[in-house]
């Protein structure tokens, strides 16, 4: 995953449930669904809202007057419920959460579903743009992972193009911490060998300087003369 021209990580300030993450876990991206998604809604709700007032003062004097305007008002509360309050709910309850470790999201209302995706498990991050997902900056992103079943699918992410390289630049820089962690293990149990993140040896003795470690293994092996 080519990690040139990708753009640093930026920790953002929007909150996310703390008891979620790890101890050395910080959120770095926090996002919902393109406001895309909650245009039409909020257009119909516009509209809903002025024919409901217009039928109701356009109705004339009469017995039956409250009646109509009732029913009236009751018909466009349905349909703000329907159209516009459900759509703004979902939008509210789903998230799209980038840690330091892995990818998360939970979708749903009354019914929540979620999934988290390690860092260590993905295998490959593609975007997918039309060219009106391209004028509005959303997109899709699939998430493949090793061991994981069919790719993970995150619907209408906004500047998903750079999302996406977010997410394997942070990929990368995980790799690189756990080789470095690794390595730091692996010369505490092994005479202060170490591994730097690129793959390189440093060999440490216990009184702080070098030693060949393969040579010394050599020579406890060889037999007596």
């Amino acid at each position: 995953m080519p990690s040139s021209g990708i753009p640093p990580a930026e920790e953002t300030t929007v909150g996310y449930p703390a008891e979620l993450l790890a101890s050395d876990e910080k959120v770095v991206k926090h996002l919902h669904p393109h406001w895309i998604t909650v245009f039409i809604p909020v257009v119909i709700a516009l509209i809903v809202i002025a024919a409901a007032s217009f039928g109701v003062a356009a109705i004339p004097e009469g017995d039956a007057q409250i009646w109509i305007r009732l029913a009236i008002l009751i018909a466009a509360a349905v349909l703000l419920v329907v159209f516009t309050l459900v759509p703004m709910l979902r939008w509210v309850t789903t998230h799209y959460v980038i840690t330091s470790h892995r990818v998360m999201y939970r979708i749903g209302v009354l019914h929540r579903q979620g999934k988290d995706v390690a860092f260590t498990r993905i295998t490959d991050v593609a975007y997918r743009q039309s060219l009106w997902d391209r004028i509005v900056k959303s997109g899709a992103l699939t998430i493949e992972s090793a061991g994981e079943g069919p790719a993970q699918i995150l619907d209408n992410v906004p500047n998903s193009d750079r999302i996406q390289q977010l997410i394997n630049h942070l990929v990368e820089e995980d790799a690189d911490r756990r080789a470095q962690e690794a390595g730091r293990h692996y010369g505490q149990q092994y005479g202060g060998q170490q591994y730097d993140g690129s793959g390189q040896q440093q060999q440490y003795g216990g009184s702080g300087g070098q030693v060949d470690l393969g040579r010394e293994q050599t020579q406890q092996l060889r037999p007596p003369n």
